[in-house]
């Protein structure tokens, strides 16, 4: 293996599992972007058609989430592994949410159980800006330390409930644990 290799195998395992999950994506009929045939970088808006079909969107904040979450756990889990093989093992779990997340059992029950009744799946595009989310996300959480990782989860959570009415954690709820008093608080968004 080439000195340069073996110095980046991390960034090129990253890149390789990013490539894969756009590959896996694409072969299971997710559209690149937007039917609209606009590619924007970024949707402010969760409550639209263009949510999880660009770049980054309000929930790409969860999957950054993802990221500081799986920081901790794991360099709890795996303590004696580098920070480089840590990094790459939550690129493949975020990669395999994304995938799973792509199904239709998943989507179905995305639509069933939490207020994205529209929800159709993220596109190709919005699937690569959520593990690019998860990999900032792991990279701010090794910089700021726990403290300032929890501080900043929390806060998070709070903008999105108070601007878009979910969360990372609402989300999970919602998915295996639904409570209809929530989805129609969240469904009587502004």
């Amino acid at each position: 293996m080439p000195s340069w290799a073996k110095r980046h195998w991390a960034a090129l395992a990253v890149l390789a599992i990013v490539a894969v999950t756009v590959l896996i994506n694409r072969l299971d009929g997710r559209v690149w972007f937007c039917k609209c045939g606009e590619l924007r970088f970024v949707i402010a808006s969760a409550y639209s058609e263009h949510t999880s079909q660009h770049l980054f969107d309000p929930y790409s904040l969860s999957h950054l989430q993802h990221g500081l979450v799986f920081y901790w756990l794991l360099a709890w889990l795996t303590p004696r592994l580098s920070w480089q093989s840590r990094q790459v093992i939550s690129t493949a779990i975020e990669a395999t949410w994304e995938v799973i997340e792509n199904t239709p059992l998943v989507i179905n029950r995305y639509r069933e159980a939490t207020a994205a009744l529209g929800y159709a799946g993220d596109s190709v595009v919005n699937s690569l800006g959520d593990v690019l989310a998860c990999v900032i996300g792991f990279a701010v959480a090794g910089k700021i330390g726990p403290r300032w990782t929890i501080v900043l989860f929390v806060a998070i959570e709070l903008a999105m409930i108070a601007t878009i009415r979910d969360s990372l954690l609402l989300n999970v709820l919602m998915l295996f644990r639904p409570i209809q008093a929530i989805k129609e608080w969240q469904m009587a968004h502004p």
